[in-house]
Protein backbone atom coordinates (compact mmCIF):
# COMPACT_ATOMS: atom_id res chain seq x y z
CA UNK A 1 0.00 0.00 0.00
CA UNK A 2 1.29 3.45 -0.92
CA UNK A 3 0.48 6.49 1.21
CA UNK A 4 1.52 10.16 1.11
CA UNK A 5 1.50 12.14 4.37
CA UNK A 6 2.38 15.52 5.84
CA UNK A 7 4.57 16.04 8.88
CA UNK A 8 3.35 19.47 9.96
CA UNK A 9 5.33 20.86 12.89
CA UNK A 10 4.34 24.08 14.62
CA UNK A 11 6.02 25.38 17.78
CA UNK A 12 7.75 22.04 18.31
CA UNK A 13 4.56 19.97 18.00
CA UNK A 14 3.51 17.53 15.26
CA UNK A 15 -0.02 17.59 13.83
CA UNK A 16 -1.72 14.19 14.14
CA UNK A 17 -5.22 13.08 13.20
CA UNK A 18 -7.52 10.17 13.99
CA UNK A 19 -10.12 8.58 11.74
CA UNK A 20 -13.72 7.82 12.63
CA UNK A 21 -12.99 4.14 11.82
CA UNK A 22 -10.30 4.06 14.56
CA UNK A 23 -10.55 7.19 16.75
CA UNK A 24 -8.04 5.81 19.27
CA UNK A 25 -5.15 5.74 16.75
CA UNK A 26 -3.44 8.92 15.55
CA UNK A 27 -1.74 9.24 12.15
CA UNK A 28 -0.21 11.90 9.96
CA UNK A 29 -2.73 13.61 7.67
CA UNK A 30 -2.62 12.24 4.16
CA UNK A 31 -3.81 9.29 2.14
CA UNK A 32 -3.51 7.06 -0.89
CA UNK A 33 -2.68 8.46 -4.33
CA UNK A 34 -5.26 8.29 -7.08
CA UNK A 35 -4.34 6.87 -10.49
CA UNK A 36 -1.74 9.09 -12.21
CA UNK A 37 -1.43 11.48 -9.26
CA UNK A 38 2.00 12.67 -8.09
CA UNK A 39 2.92 12.56 -4.41
CA UNK A 40 2.63 16.36 -4.20
CA UNK A 41 -0.81 16.28 -5.84
CA UNK A 42 -1.94 13.58 -3.42
CA UNK A 43 -0.71 15.63 -0.49
CA UNK A 44 -2.59 18.74 -1.64
CA UNK A 45 -5.82 16.83 -2.34
CA UNK A 46 -5.77 14.89 0.93
CA UNK A 47 -5.03 17.94 3.11
CA UNK A 48 -7.85 19.85 1.40
CA UNK A 49 -10.30 16.96 1.88
CA UNK A 50 -9.30 16.05 5.44
CA UNK A 51 -8.39 19.40 6.97
CA UNK A 52 -9.59 22.16 4.63
CA UNK A 53 -6.04 23.50 4.16
CA UNK A 54 -3.30 23.57 1.55
CA UNK A 55 0.29 22.46 2.12
CA UNK A 56 2.85 25.27 2.06
CA UNK A 57 6.42 24.62 0.89
CA UNK A 58 6.38 20.79 1.06
CA UNK A 59 9.83 19.19 1.31
CA UNK A 60 10.43 15.44 1.15
CA UNK A 61 11.37 14.16 4.62
CA UNK A 62 11.70 10.53 3.58
CA UNK A 63 10.02 7.20 3.02
CA UNK A 64 8.77 4.97 5.83
CA UNK A 65 8.07 1.26 5.52
CA UNK A 66 5.84 -0.20 8.21
CA UNK A 67 2.69 -2.27 8.59
CA UNK A 68 -0.35 0.00 8.25
CA UNK A 69 -2.03 0.34 11.65
CA UNK A 70 -5.59 0.07 10.40
CA UNK A 71 -5.28 -2.21 7.38
CA UNK A 72 -2.55 -4.51 8.75
CA UNK A 73 -0.74 -4.65 5.38
CA UNK A 74 2.76 -3.53 4.38
CA UNK A 75 2.82 0.20 3.71
CA UNK A 76 5.29 2.60 2.09
CA UNK A 77 4.61 6.14 3.27
CA UNK A 78 6.13 9.13 1.52
CA UNK A 79 6.41 11.88 4.13
CA UNK A 80 6.73 15.58 3.40
CA UNK A 81 7.36 18.33 5.91
CA UNK A 82 5.06 21.25 5.17
CA UNK A 83 3.46 24.32 6.59
CA UNK A 84 -0.25 24.93 6.19
CA UNK A 85 -2.21 27.67 4.48
CA UNK A 86 -5.26 27.93 6.70
CA UNK A 87 -6.33 26.56 10.05
CA UNK A 88 -6.78 22.77 10.07
CA UNK A 89 -10.20 21.40 11.01
CA UNK A 90 -11.14 17.71 10.86
CA UNK A 91 -13.42 16.82 7.92
CA UNK A 92 -14.20 13.81 5.70
CA UNK A 93 -13.29 10.61 7.59
CA UNK A 94 -11.37 12.35 10.40
CA UNK A 95 -12.60 12.19 13.99
CA UNK A 96 -10.09 14.52 15.68
CA UNK A 97 -6.76 16.28 15.46
CA UNK A 98 -4.10 17.10 17.99
CA UNK A 99 -0.55 18.32 18.41
CA UNK A 100 2.15 16.14 19.96
CA UNK A 101 5.84 16.18 20.74
CA UNK A 102 5.80 12.39 20.32
CA UNK A 103 6.52 11.70 23.99
CA UNK A 104 3.33 12.99 25.61
CA UNK A 105 -0.16 11.53 26.16
CA UNK A 106 -0.44 10.84 22.41
CA UNK A 107 2.59 8.52 22.32
CA UNK A 108 0.78 5.24 23.06
CA UNK A 109 -1.93 6.14 20.53
CA UNK A 110 0.40 7.03 17.64
CA UNK A 111 0.38 4.67 14.65
CA UNK A 112 3.62 2.63 14.52
CA UNK A 113 4.87 4.43 11.39
CA UNK A 114 4.56 7.77 13.19
CA UNK A 115 5.85 6.63 16.60
CA UNK A 116 8.72 4.44 15.36
CA UNK A 117 9.91 6.35 12.30
CA UNK A 118 8.57 9.88 11.76
CA UNK A 119 8.87 11.13 15.37
CA UNK A 120 12.52 9.96 15.66
CA UNK A 121 13.38 11.59 12.31
CA UNK A 122 11.82 14.88 13.44
CA UNK A 123 13.46 14.70 16.88
CA UNK A 124 16.91 14.10 15.42
CA UNK A 125 16.46 17.11 13.15
CA UNK A 126 15.41 19.27 16.12
CA UNK A 127 11.95 19.97 14.68
CA UNK A 128 10.20 18.30 17.64
CA UNK A 129 11.01 19.19 21.20
CA UNK A 130 9.86 17.53 24.39
CA UNK A 131 7.89 19.35 27.08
Amino acid sequence: MRVVAAAVVDRGRLLVVSKTAAPEVFYLPGGKPEEGESAEETLARELAEELGVRPRDPVLLGHVEEVAALEGVPMRMTVFTAGLDGRPRPAAELAALGWTDGRDEFEPRLAPAVRNHVVPMLMSSGALRMK
